[in-house]
């Protein structure tokens, strides 16, 4: 098995989103897995209010509701600690 030598953490990003739109849907969960150059990992998981309704097809997917995220930051509120996570 070849194994795979950092240099750099490595970072692996799921979302789940307010429905499959790229131009106009929104994020409501975002977890990153962050692999370090030394071998640990580290993951943070995060609930985001997307200022938007969900779609009911969306929720029948993810399970994330509108009360779900009512009381969560938005991203913007969120991005400075998210890239902090990933480039510190």
């Amino acid at each position: 098995m070849t194994r795979l030598t950092l240099e750099r953490p490595l970072a692996f990003i799921d979302l789940e989103t307010t429905g499959i739109n790229v131009g106009s849907d929104r994020i409501v969960e975002i977890a990153i897995l962050k692999l370090n150059p030394d071998g640990s990992k580290t993951t943070r998981t995060h609930r985001v209010n997307p200022e938007m309704a969900i779609s009911e097809e969306s929720i029948s997917i993810h399970g994330i509701s509108n009360e779900d995220v009512a009381t969560e930051p938005t991203f913007t509120e969120l991005a400075p600690s998210l890239f902090k996570f990933l480039f510190n």
